[in-house]
């Protein structure tokens, strides 16, 4: 059995047409087992209960950013190891190193290719 047909990721962004080309690619790349919420807070008590192998974060997003849902994540013995993808459009090296020093495995900017998103992917979690 390949990888994507056993991978779980949670998806968390908190605008719909964003969250949308996150599933969607998502679905092309043939990872069906997806959740998503559309805040920070909610991502973390479903992180708790989906337990996904992966979760692809926005960075701007209310009551918990992607970074405060990072930090959150990694002080969690239940959500520590779960990969943590963060996705921007605002990739400047104080985001993507505030990031680094949280915990972050990978970011993926937008917009971004389904190439893209396989090849991030692909570098946390092993060839899909």
């Amino acid at each position: 059995m390949a990888l994507r047909d056993s991978l779980k990721v949670l998806v968390v962004d908190d605008m719909s047409t964003s969250r949308g080309i996150l599933l969607q690619a998502l679905d092309g790349l043939g990872i069906t087992h997806v959740e998503y919420t559309d805040d920070g807070k909610k991502a973390m008590q479903r992180a708790r209960e989906f337990l996904p192998h992966l979760i692809l974060s926005d960075l701007y997003m209310p009551e918990l950013n992607g970074l405060q849902l990072l930090q959150h994540l990694r002080h969690d013995p239940t959500t520590r190891k779960i990969g943590f993808i963060l996705v921007t459009g605002r990739s400047d090296k104080t985001v993507i190193d505030t990031g680094r020093k949280l915990g972050m495995n990978n970011f993926l900017a937008k917009p971004f290719t389904p190439g893209d998103m396989k090849n991030t992917i692909e570098a946390v979690v092993g060839r899909l």
